[in-house]
Order: structure tokens, then C-alpha cells, then sequence
């Protein structure tokens, strides 16, 4: 299985999400980060990414080659995360034939409704355990 897991700002929330994908994806499988900047790529790195990129044209080159894409909301949203989500990057991701799993962290400008607020590390242990199913599918 390969899976990007895609930040930006600090990859603070990729990083979570990478530390707790290891030791829980079957053997062969790889984690890429993808970063929007720099910093969120060497932070999921560090974090235990397989191998990793960063910029609008890494994104838009490997959203289609991975099985699975994990993140934040905001990488569907063009302008997101303070505008590094470039509209190119949103609609990469959104046309992926890649199954998304998104934390419905908050946006400034968007609103979901019905969902109950979670704390983070409750929106990223959720996230994990349904890759995990995903994967016994």
C-alpha cells in the first residue's frame, strides 16, 4: 500500500499522522510526505516518512499514484492553510482515484456542520484505524 499524507504550514498534523501510520500499515507498505512547503515535508520525515517532496508539482504528480491520500481538510480547499493550498493541489487531490481520508480540522472560512468537534489526536487515531480497515478490506 502507498500512502501520502500531505501538509503544509508546519506539519505539525502530518507528522502526527505519520508517527502513528507506523507499526500499523502491513509490511511493504510506504508513506510519502508530501509537503506544501518545505518545513511540513522534513517535519513528516523526521516523523518516520518513507521518503518524501514538497511543492504544488509533487503533489499534482503523486496524488495519482498512491492508494491512499490522509490530511487535513484544507487540501481540498484552494487557499487553505493561509493560501499554500494552490487550486492545483486541491483539484490533484480531489480527482485522485486515491481513497481520501481528511480530518475535518477547521477552516476559517468553512464551516461542518453536524460533524461533533473532536480533539486532534482523536481525528488522527480515527484516521489511522480506518486506513487499517481499509486495508482488510
Amino acid at each position: 500500500m502507498l500512502v501520502a499524507v500531505i501538509d503544509g504550514l508546519g506539519g505539525g498534523i502530518g507528522s502526527q499522522l505519520v508517527g502513528q501510520l507506523k507499526g500499523n500499515l502491513p509490511a511493504g507498505s510506504e508513506v510519502l510526505a508530501l509537503g506544501t512547503n518545505s518545513a511540513a515535508t522534513e517535519a513528516m520525515l523526521k516523523a518516520g516518512a518513507n521518503r518524501g517532496a514538497t511543492g504544488e508539482n509533487a503533489i499534482r504528480v503523486m496524488a495519482d499514484q498512491v492508494d491512499v491520500i490522509l490530511g487535513p481538510l484544507g487540501i481540498i480547499i484552494p487557499d487553505a492553510m493561509m493560501g499554500e493550498i494552490t487550486a492545483t493541489m486541491a483539484e490533484a487531490v480531489v480527482e485522485s482515484r486515491a481513497k481520501k481520508l481528511l480530518l475535518p480540522v477547521t477552516q476559517p472560512h468553512v464551516e461542518l456542520v453536524g460533524l461533533t468537534p473532536q480533539p486532534l489526536g482523536g481525528l488522527i487515531r480515527a484516521a489511522v484505524r480506518r486506513l487499517v480497515e481499509i486495508n482488510k478490506e
